[in-house]
């Protein structure tokens, strides 16, 4: 990345699942691999199987893919020096700690949730300066206490859920 890459370059090179599993792997052998292994491992996990199921044709296609495509282009960022069968994380690379907020399916993504939470307090703090909140079972400060605990909370969720999604700490990638 050489100092002129910035935040942006490095989503969008990410961004790609075929570049963000070879990230990975190289993360996790934490040395120079061979194409073939990262090649094998990629379409592991691409197809969702075990190395030793892969056809030939699914290792040859991944193979090819990353030696013509996308290690040239994480070469061209600074990311990877590649030598036609060894690959090496730069050290830019290792020191990038990628934190990717995959939203599963079934969920909303952080940001909506805290503006949702956001919008929850402001209607608890209007209520409270209208007085239209009750105040006697629960006092003001019981109230602001509340709201703030729901933030502190919700982000202890958030931080330990990206340091689970950090690229190079899962056995498989996000």
């Amino acid at each position: 990345m050489g100092g002129n890459s910035n935040r942006g370059e490095v989503f969008d090179l990410l961004s790609n699942h075929r570049r963000r599993y070879a990230i990975h792997y190289c993360k996790r052998e934490d040395g120079p691999v061979e194409l073939g292994d990262l090649a094998e491992h990629v379409a592991a996990w691409e197809l969702d199987k075990d190395v030793a199921e892969l056809t030939s044709a699914e290792r040859k296609r991944v193979y090819t893919s990353l030696q013509q495509t996308h290690l040239p282009t994480l070469e061209e960022a600074g990311m990877v020096e590649f030598d036609d069968r060894t690959i090496e994380l730069t050290e830019d690379a290792t020191e990038l700690a990628v934190y990717l907020d995959v939203v599963p399916g079934d969920s909303i993504p952080w940001g909506v949730y805290y503006l949702g939470l956001a919008g929850v307090g402001s209607v608890v703090m209007t209520g409270l300066w209208l007085e239209i909140v009750p105040t006697e079972t629960v006092p003001e400060l019981g109230w602001a206490t509340l709201v703030v605990a729901l933030f502190a909370g919700s982000a202890v969720v958030h931080v330990l859920q990206n340091r689970r999604l950090r690229l190079g700490e899962l056995e498989r990638p996000p």
